[in-house]
């Protein structure tokens, strides 16, 4: 069975879609997953790591209200960061990665562990929650595992 990323490679070639990424927690792991196989040129436009909010607010477009009101790591603020991701890079599909990966950073109501992932693209959307209980590299790449199902989910409707 081929890798997720392989996997996307040929699904993303065959319908002619393009994706972008906006990553957080993950810090740019989700883009070197995918560029990690030839060929990606024709698929991946780009990506962003926007780790403080400023960012998501002026490069994503996420509104200030959300993340005063939400938080960063909500699902209001992955699905933001996700249309504008998309918007910024024009691209068929984008998807948005936040969390908190740990070991420190967690509370109560937001765990260590907490990701938020959403997808969007023209035929729909989706957002999930998870609560890993890794390590943080392990959170990392249960997450990028975890978006990349998503992205092919959502690329084979």
């Amino acid at each position: 069975m081929p890798r997720l990323e392989e996997q996307l490679r040929e699904v993303l070639n065959e319908k002619r879609l393009t994706i972008s990424v906006a990553e957080s927690c993950t810090g740019g792991l989700l883009a070197s997953r995918i560029t990690d196989v030839s060929g990606a040129s024709n698929y991946f436009r780009g990506g962003v790591v926007a780790y403080q909010n400023k960012v998501k607010e002026t490069l994503l477009g996420v509104p200030a209200h959300i993340l005063k009101e939400k938080g960063a790591i909500s699902r209001e603020t992955a699905q933001a960061m996700a249309k504008g991701c998309r918007k910024l890079f024009q691209s068929d599909i984008a998807v948005a990665i936040i969390g908190i990966a740990g070991p420190t950073g967690g509370t109560q109501s937001k765990p260590v562990g907490l990701v938020h992932i959403a997808v969007v693209s023209e035929k729909g959307s989706g957002e999930k929650r998870f609560v890993w209980s890794g390590s943080r590299m392990s959170n990392k790449e249960a997450s990028v595992g975890a978006a990349l199902k998503m992205i092919l989910s959502l690329a084979l409707k």
